[in-house]
């Protein structure tokens, strides 16, 4: 990890009904001041009452979606992290749904350098699922997930693939 990153001082509420998934979190966000929650009720309250730069959420256990609903609504950069919902319909829902970034549970030791490029394409006005598409390939998704994952949802898949290269085009002409 690098000395410094876009994550130092960043308030970051992470939520996971697993204890030793948030205790593990935490220490590798140590540069961050963070708030944990391993319930809904304890995270919709931190959500509703503080103000955060980035939130972790796991999808399972702590209805993940309901709280992305809430990070949303206060401006709040949602990451979805999960193991039990990794699934092409929880991606999906993840980004149609507003999520920032999602990650596999199995990742999380990248935590720290998907979160900064998270917050560094925001930062910049550029997608936040580039990085995330160049860090985990198609190719890792086909090796979890087979080949035909995308099949299921084509329309969404070539719409989606179509934002993001918009969106790369858009950002770099603006940068010129």
């Amino acid at each position: 990890m690098p000395k410094s990153t876009l994550l130092d001082g960043k308030k970051v509420l992470i939520v996971d009904d697993e204890h030793d998934v948030l205790e593990a979190l935490e220490e590798m966000l140590s540069m961050c001041d963070i708030a944990k929650a391993s319930t809904f009720e304890e995270a919709k309250e931190l959500l509703e009452s503080r103000n955060f730069d980035i939130a972790v959420l796991d999808i399972m256990g702590v209805n993940g979606y309901g709280l992305l609903e809430i990070a949303n609504k206060k401006n709040i950069t949602a990451v979805m992290l999960t193991a039990h919902a990794f699934t092409p319909d929880n991606l999906v829902k993840s980004i149609k749904e507003g999520a920032a970034s999602y990650l596999p549970k199995e990742e999380m030791a990248n935590i720290t350098t998907f979160l900064n490029d998270v917050l560094e394409a925001k930062e910049k006005g550029k997608d936040t699922w580039g990085p995330w598409q160049e860090r985990l390939p198609t190719s890792y998704f086909e090796k979890r997930w087979g080949a035909a994952w995308q099949d299921s949802d084509k329309e969404f898949w070539e719409k989606f693939r179509a934002g993001i290269k918009d969106r790369i085009a858009q950002s770099k002409k603006a940068d010129s």
